[in-house]
């Protein structure tokens, strides 16, 4: 059994949208399960009645993101009138707390790891199988599974794994957790810990070893470019083309190593990191939309 704690549900309508687009309403609810590092990890489902018919697509946010932030509750919205079921969630190691604003929990983000990103991923996906994440919502035997930067190489990693998985869409993802030079890591291991770049003077935020012990202690596991490889289900790659913080030559390797039958890669002429959205904003309406429209096509072919 998992230990999930009912936190909150309210109702919103759909609206008339295009091609599947759902007029139904939906409902949006809340859960809470515990997260790898011991922690709540807090998530939402938006699905309309029990879930009947509604295939369920599970949803990762990147790297100092969460599920009410960026580009993540846009497509989660979308994905809920498009006539499926959107399952987001906190990593455990995000650092965002119950008010889902800002960095209230520094110290799990100081102790966040590649490998717990996996296993909170892995804890959301069988509740849900399970049909213990959300009161009466229909048990599925898959779901589709879509990733962003950080969370885009986890989802990976989940995917390589899990047969469930039904199909696979990443956003600016990673293919490499060992993401620093030589010095850097030098550095890191001899203060013991790592300022993010950027907020020394805005929010502190910084990593303890725990990120470099795993990845120094899983790095086999914590391969994307081999889990690539392992992938069975049919996978869209969507990447910025001026992706100025995971290259868009990464999104190139994930295909590469990918099984190229089923997998398509798309590099968005001139998108950025975000592709266009900012943090509590939809961003350039033109691409943001493109990139969404396009996933819930993606979405759509392969989850019906």
């Amino acid at each position: 059994m998992f230990d999930v704690r009912y936190v909150g549900e309210q109702i919103y309508p759909g609206d008339d949208g295009r091609s599947k687009e759902s007029m139904s309403t939906s409902r949006v609810i809340q859960f809470e399960l515990t997260g790898a590092d011991g922690g709540p990890l807090r998530g939402t489902v938006r699905t309309a009645g029990d879930g009947t018919g509604r295939p369920p697509i599970v949803i990762c946010h990147g790297f100092k993101g969460a599920q009410d932030w960026g580009m993540i509750p846009v497509l989660a919205e979308r994905i809920a009138r498009a006539g499926m079921t959107a399952v987001t969630f906190n990593f455990s190691g995000s650092g965002v707390g119950a008010d889902g604003v800002g960095f209230s929990e520094p110290e799990r983000f100081a102790r966040s790891t590649f490998s717990n990103d996996v296993t909170d991923i892995d804890t959301v996906c069988r509740s849900l199988l399970a049909g213990e994440l959300v009161a009466g919502l229909v048990r599925p035997v898959s779901y589709g599974l879509f990733g962003y930067s950080r969370g885009g190489g986890a989802a990976v990693l989940h995917a390589a794994e899990e047969r469930p998985v039904r199909t696979l869409v990443t956003w600016a993802a990673i293919a490499h957790t060992n993401r620093w030079d030589a010095e850097t890591l030098a550095k890191w291991r001899t203060e013991g810990r790592r300022l993010v770049a950027d907020n020394e003077a805005r929010d502190g935020l910084f990593f303890y070893t725990d990120m470099l012990d795993d990845i120094e202690n899983n790095g086999n596991s914590l391969d994307v470019i081999a889990a690539a490889g392992r992938v069975r289900a049919p996978w869209l790659i969507l990447h910025g083309g001026e992706d100025a913080f995971v290259p868009v030559e990464e999104g190139v390797a994930l295909h590469d190593a990918a099984n190229r039958a089923q997998t398509e890669l798309e590099v968005l002429r001139g998108g950025t990191h975000s592709l266009g959205a900012l943090p509590g904003t939809d961003g350039d309406p033109g691409l943001l939309k493109g990139a969404v429209d396009r996933t819930l096509a993606w979405f759509s072919k392969y989850m019906y």
